[in-house]
């Protein structure tokens, strides 16, 4: 690791950004679009030249440690389903299954059903009926998997009434992935032969700081998992990697989409078995909270997710519009599990034409399938786009740093209390990745035809 010191204009970029990043989480409400915009144009800015100016790795590791503590002490301020999170976990700290239960009904019942014993009930009631006002889905059931309830209900357990106490815990859970996330990306990085270096364009980019760190969203733990399992299959340790996934899996679901990338890679035999595991230990994960009730209310939220709910979606708008201009209705509810099945279906393709099936390709090939699941959703929040940016890390293309930059200009739906996007904004995010992507896409096949 380099003992170079950075130069002044590194420096003057390092301060700049941890200022940003202080503006933002103490200083900047989420319905300030302008504000928020402006902040995160200034980290990125840092970004883009502490990356071309190559800031030594050394004081790259120590910034972007530096700018994560910084949010230590903050409340998210551009998310709030960590109260849905601090739900979900006094139900878990009272031995309640999370997805029997949507919050509406818990209320209406004044929490009997849910918590029968009365002096259970009378200790918790007020603090869900504290929290049940600042919920933004409390008329749907949960859909956080297993490991982000165990740690929900240990967090609540320490804190049960102190919000500042419980999203500190959450934070530093999430500090703890980031930093397994950093040990992987330079090991992986060098067990390909790359520079370590790249591992900054994922550790210092300002979408993964502000919303993993500074929002508390679990894809931290999923991307950690996912590069665990990577890092496991590359030094052909099958269980452990198994283990890794099902982890991950148990965070977000989206790591199930490397399986299909293993099958040539294993051999059906191998695959079979590691897949066998993957189950196995997701069973045991989900044991606690097994049910018919658990299937059942999980397909719901599901459903809904790809028939009702939309937001920052590419395709699915253009293909919208055009169902409005023939029907005059949103045909979200076919439109939706139409292009879900579609981008299942360009995964398999790019799956099946993969020519090198090394690790660096497997990390690649799975950047273009959760680029391909993105382009056709029909919701894309920000904080989506940091697995992108932690894969890109391990790849040679850099349209994710651009669209992470870029899907800021999604907040500005929240100006208002109608939530209403601007479309021009989302166009603007859209069209400039697109044409990085392709230019990428490009150089590459130039690139390969001149070998």
């Amino acid at each position: 690791m380099s003992l170079k010191l950075p130069s002044v204009s590194q420096v003057a970029a390092l301060l700049l950004a941890g200022g940003a990043y202080a503006g933002l989480a103490f200083a900047t409400p989420r319905v300030n679009f302008g504000q928020l915009a402006g902040l995160f144009a200034v980290a990125l800015g840092a970004y883009a030249w502490l990356l071309h100016s190559r800031l030594p790795l050394r004081w790259g590791l120590g910034a972007a440690l530096a700018f994560r503590l910084l949010w230590l002490p903050a409340t998210p301020a551009f998310s709030d389903d960590f109260f849905r999170f601090h739900w979900d976990g006094l139900l878990v700290a009272h031995g309640v299954n999370p997805f029997r239960f949507r919050p509406d009904e818990i209320i209406a019942d004044g929490a009997r059903t849910a918590l029968p014993d009365a002096s259970v009930r009378n200790a918790v009631l007020p603090e869900l009926q504290q929290l049940y006002r600042q919920l933004n889905s409390p008329h749907y059931y949960s859909v956080y998997p297993p490991v982000c309830q165990a740690i929900f209900g240990g967090a609540a357990r320490l804190f049960p009434a102190s919000e500042h106490g419980f999203v500190t815990c959450l934070r530093l859970v999430i500090m703890a992935a980031e930093a397994g996330t950093a040990w992987l990306l330079l090991a992986l990085l060098a067990a390909m032969g790359w520079p370590r270096v790249r591992a900054l364009r994922y550790l210092l980019h300002p979408l993964p700081i502000m919303e993993l760190t500074g929002n508390l969203h679990f894809e931290a733990l999923a991307l950690c998992f996912l590069l665990l399992a990577i890092w496991l299959l590359s030094r052909q340790q099958w269980a452990k990697s198994a283990g890794a996934l099902a982890l991950g899996v148990a965070a977000k679901l989206l790591p199930l989409l490397v399986l299909p990338l293993l099958i040539r890679r294993l051999g059906w035999r191998r695959f079979l078995a590691y897949a066998g595991m993957v189950a196995g230990t997701l069973l045991v994960l989900f044991s606690p909270f097994l049910s018919v009730a658990l299937v059942v209310n999980i397909s719901r939220s599901l459903n809904l997710y790809f028939r009702s709910f939309e937001f920052n979606a590419s395709i699915y708008y253009v293909v919208r519009a055009i169902g409005y201009q023939l029907t005059t209705y949103n045909e979200i509810a076919q439109i939706g599990p139409a292009l879900a099945l579609t981008g299942g279906l360009l995964g398999l393709a790019l799956a099946w034409r993969e020519r090198h099936l090394t690790v660096a390709s497997l990390a690649q090939t799975l950047l273009l399938m959760l680029t391909a699941y993105y382009a056709l959703a029909t919701t894309v929040h920000p904080w989506y786009l940091t697995l992108l940016i932690g894969l890109g890390a391990l790849s040679r293309f850099r349209f994710p740093l651009v669209w992470g930059g870029l899907a800021v200009l999604s907040y500005a739906a929240y100006r208002s209390s109608a939530y209403t996007e601007n479309l021009w904004l989302v166009a603007l995010e859209y069209v400039v990745t697109l044409g990085v992507l392709v230019w990428e896409l490009t150089l590459g096949l130039r690139n390969r035809a001149a070998e």
